[in-house]
């Protein structure tokens, strides 16, 4: 018997896929407990538009990463923090801080664990910030750090 899943099975499949299994393990398993439903014509249908509609969700966050990816790249965050003198922070700036003021300066809303800092901030100077933005697209702006 065909099925289509509605979630992902161990040994079977992912969510979304049509599969084929044993007629009792269909009826006696997977049906009453809605892993999967039987591969009607209309849940086939359905199941092609719903992929159509996540391939092209997919691709229009892409593209916008990519558009974002594109214009960080002349972006430079300033950012004051707390100094005790010699070009030294007390502390470090966090990618909290970071996040909120390319928000604040910028408009551009990113995720906190998005920033990556390859060493922590702890001085005083211009820093290069690479941020995951989805789909493997990695973009980078310039943090300026100056002390209070």
């Amino acid at each position: 018997m065909k099925v289509i899943l509605q979630q992902d099975v161990k040994g079977k499949g992912k969510k979304g896929q049509m599969i084929e299994v044993s007629d009792g393990y269909a009826r006696n398993y997977m049906l009453p407990r809605k892993i999967a439903v039987e591969a009607t014509a209309d849940n086939i249908n359905t199941m092609r538009m719903t992929d159509k509609a996540r391939i092209d969700r997919e691709t229009r966050e892409r593209a916008e990463a990519i558009a974002t990816r594109d214009r960080m790249k002349e972006i430079v965050v300033n950012l004051k923090a707390k100094g005790g003198g010699a070009g030294k922070l007390f502390g470090s700036v966090t990618t909290q801080e970071i996040a909120d003021a390319l928000k604040a300066q910028e408009g551009i809303a990113l995720d906190k664990r998005r920033i990556i800092l390859d060493e922590p901030v702890k001085n005083v100077g211009i820093y290069t910030i690479r941020c995951k933005l989805g789909y493997e697209v990695i973009g980078s702006f310039k943090l300026d750090v100056k002390e209070l």
